[in-house]
């Protein structure tokens, strides 16, 4: 059988539907989210090389911004001195849009991992996770995506099965909020939110989008005190008129929950002042690999 030459990935987005801080432990935040994918992804393509070098080209939003030492970057270095495999040329076609707390950074770094090991025929779940762990937060759980309940410093992942589809809006505000500067300014704030994980996952498995009432994001104080444009986002979310509506990740991006993808482009037509993306929870193995966001397009 010939080697396979390219593959492409699909690297979907994500969305914290609650995001709880339970304390610190050595230096870390501790968390408790709800999260799933959503059909906005960026591609990653990868053809085989035969030499060690991991090339990496980043094309569509945002790329000129693109870090020459970015996760995608290290998780190809990683990949290539953990399983002494050649080497690669990746690019990436961008969509995620940066600083929204979407996951974009550590969806890329998860896509380049799961390409190179279809390329390279590597199955070694554990040791790819472990490899995605050291990368980032998300990263590990963004190597099969899907529903789940993510907790500790992000590398506990419970994956969840029987959640209804929900349809969301993206509200992006035009700056995005530093990661680093959101946890600095929650410790600032010193102003703890109760905990609202284990209520929203009962009711929007129980009730779907009407559940989305108990949705609730413990650094939406700390987003708008880093960036102001984030508090005008949720209060537009808000008016949206779905049935809930919060921050995800540090932000910026806000949204609103709907039952139905009509009602979601219904209520983004409807908005004037920020950018709006209609988008679909998705569960791993739901859409073909390499096809790319359905929802995730552009509404003005």
């Amino acid at each position: 059988m010939a080697k396979m030459e390219t593959i492409a990935v699909d690297a979907y987005a994500k969305v914290n539907f609650t995001l709880d801080i339970l304390g610190r432990a050595e230096g870390y935040h501790l968390l408790d989210s709800l999260v799933c994918t959503v059909d906005l992804a960026d591609k990653v393509i990868v053809t085989r090389r035969t030499d060690r070098r991991m090339r990496i080209t980043a094309v569509g939003e945002g790329a000129s911004a693109f870090p020459a030492r970015s996760n995608a970057q290290r998780a190809a270095d990683a990949f290539s001195a953990a399983f002494h495999t050649d080497g690669a040329d990746i690019v990436i076609e961008r969509r995620i849009p940066a600083g929204a707390g979407l996951g974009g950074s550590s969806a890329d770094a998860a896509g380049v991992l799961r390409a190179l090991a279809k390329l390279y025929a590597v199955s070694d779940m554990v040791r790819l996770k472990s490899l995605a762990d050291a990368l980032g937060s998300d990263t590990g759980y963004l190597l099969t995506g899907g529903w789940a309940r993510i907790t500790g410093r992000g590398e506990r992942v419970q994956p969840i099965a029987d959640m209804p589809p929900l349809y969301l809006v993206l509200l992006l505000p035009p700056a995005g909020v530093s990661t680093a500067a959101c946890f600095a300014a929650y410790d600032c704030l010193a102003a703890a939110a109760p905990p609202q994980t284990e209520r929203a996952l009962s009711l929007l498995r129980t009730w779907g989008a009407r559940g989305a009432a108990a949705c609730g994001n413990a650094l939406t104080a700390a987003a708008c005190a880093c960036n102001a444009q984030v508090g005008g986002a949720f209060a537009a979310a808000m008016a949206l008129g779905g049935e809930g509506c919060g921050m995800t990740g540090s932000g910026s991006a806000c949204y609103a929950v709907f039952a139905s993808e009509e009602a979601a482009r219904s209520a983004a037509g409807r908005t004037a002042n920020y950018r709006a993306l209609c988008v679909r929870t998705v569960q791993p193995g739901e859409r073909p690999e390499g096809t790319g966001d359905r929802h995730g397009r552009k509404t003005d």
